[in-house]
C-alpha cells in the first residue's frame, strides 16, 4: 500500500486503528491484505506496514491519538472539530497528540502534546458551531463509544 492510498483510506473512514482489533477499521490489516495473527513485526509486510504507519503519521491531515479503547488511531482532519467538541467527554490521554520516536540506541518512544495545545484556532472555531450530538454522530459513537462523564450518572430510560 502507498501512503497515499493510506491516507485515502483513513479519508474515507475517518478514525481508523493502526493496529489491533476494535470497533473501526485497522490499516495494519488493510496493508497486510486479511488478518494478521500475532505481531504485525512479524508479519510479511511488516516492513511495509512499518514504513506506511510511520509515513501516514507525520501527515499533517492526520491526527494521531489514542482515542479508541487506548490504541493509536489515526483521525482524518475532517473530523477534528467534532473530535474537538467532545474531547471533554474522554481521559486526556484519549485526545492528546502523539508523536514517537526512534532514540539513536533503536529505543522507541513516545511523546504527547495534550489537547487543546495541537488543536488549530480554526478548528476550535468550527467546533463551538457543532452541537455535541452532531458532533458525536461526525465521530460515529456507535463505533467509537464515549466513556461516561466523570461524576454524572448514567441516563436510564423506562419502557412502558
Amino acid at each position: 500500500m502507498t501512503p497515499a492510498a493510506a491516507l485515502a483510506f483513513v479519508r474515507r473512514h475517518g478514525i481508523v486503528l493502526a493496529s489491533g482489533r476494535g470497533r473501526v477499521p485497522n490499516l495494519a490489516t488493510e496493508i497486510a491484505g486479511g488478518p494478521i495473527k500475532g505481531s504485525w513485526w512479524g508479519h510479511a509486510r511488516g516492513q511495509e506496514i512499518f514504513r506506511t504507519l510511520e509515513r501516514l503519521g507525520a501527515s499533517p491531515e492526520i491526527l494521531v491519538c489514542r482515542f479508541v479503547d487506548g490504541k493509536i488511531t489515526f483521525v482524518h482532519e475532517r473530523l477534528w472539530p467534532a473530535l474537538a467538541r467532545v474531547a471533554g467527554r474522554y481521559p486526556a490521554e484519549r485526545v492528546s497528540q502523539v508523536r514517537q520516536s526512534h532514540t539513536a540506541a533503536g529505543h522507541h518512544v513516545s511523546h504527547d502534546r495534550p489537547f487543546p495545545d495541537w488543536v488549530p484556532a480554526r478548528t476550535l472555531a468550527e467546533s463551538r458551531a457543532l452541537s455535541e450530538a452532531e458532533a458525536l454522530a461526525a465521530l460515529g459513537v456507535g463505533a467509537v463509544a464515549a466513556p461516561p462523564r466523570k461524576g454524572r450518572p448514567a441516563k436510564r430510560t423506562s419502557r412502558r
